[in-house]
């Protein structure tokens, strides 16, 4: 019986002793280490690739968001700003059809792609963006139509975005060359030459278009 004792008391101590051991080890070296590495070799993408005007934040590189005016359409949903370029649609929010960029969820809205619901969320999507660009239907570019797989994508397609240029020129007293030179300036190329497609960061754009207004 006392060996009996002994065995498990001797068991519950190692057991102990590998518990505080993991623990510190896990719990707080582990991070501890992989929080310096991130902070000294990705300063920037640790901490969220924050971009500043400014002095201030004004978001993240790698979320989208909107660029809304203070009021509101007759079904109560924001509307764009004309001054700013726009993103691609969001489905992130607890209302996918409505909701611009608020950062409540991630994802897309799992809708199958023969659902009436999205080919009508789409054809109204078209028609929306070409009546605020003032161009045809069969002008507006697919990702302006669609939401993202995360909706939070904060590029655009270079098509969207040189769509937009002229409205944009006009909306702040802009030369239209000189906004399509901005967002030329701003397409990024595919990734190591091959992978993805061009792109142009929204967030960045916009804050080059506001020092550009500034001159």
């Amino acid at each position: 019986m006392n060996t009996s004792v002994h065995s498990t008391a001797r068991l519950l101590g190692a057991a102990l002793r590998a518990l505080l051991v993991l623990t510190v080890v896990c719990g707080v070296i582990y991070p501890l280490v992989v929080t310096g590495i991130a902070q000294a070799a990705f300063h920037d993408k640790a901490n969220g690739s924050e971009i500043k005007a400014g002095g201030r934040s004004v978001g993240s590189e790698r979320l989208g968001q909107a660029y809304d005016l203070d009021q509101k359409d007759k079904d109560g949903n924001p509307l764009p700003d004309p001054k700013f370029f726009q993103p691609r649609p969001s489905a992130a929010g607890p209302n996918a059809e409505n909701t611009r960029y608020k950062l409540v969820v991630s994802g897309a809205s799992n809708l199958a792609a023969d659902s009436k619901t999205l080919l009508d969320a789409v054809e109204k999507r078209r028609a929306d963006v070409a009546a605020f660009n003032r161009v045809s239907p069969s002008a507006v570019p697919v990702d302006a139509l669609t939401a993202s797989a995360s909706g939070l994508d904060p590029d655009v397609s270079p098509a969207y975005a040189r769509l937009q240029a002229k409205r944009v020129a006009e909306a702040n007293g802009l030369p239209a060359a000189r906004v399509e030179k901005l967002v030329e300036d701003h397409v990024d190329g595919r990734i190591l030459g091959f992978m993805g497609e061009e792109r142009v960061n929204v967030l960045k754009l916009n804050i080059a278009l506001q020092e550009l207004a500034k001159k």
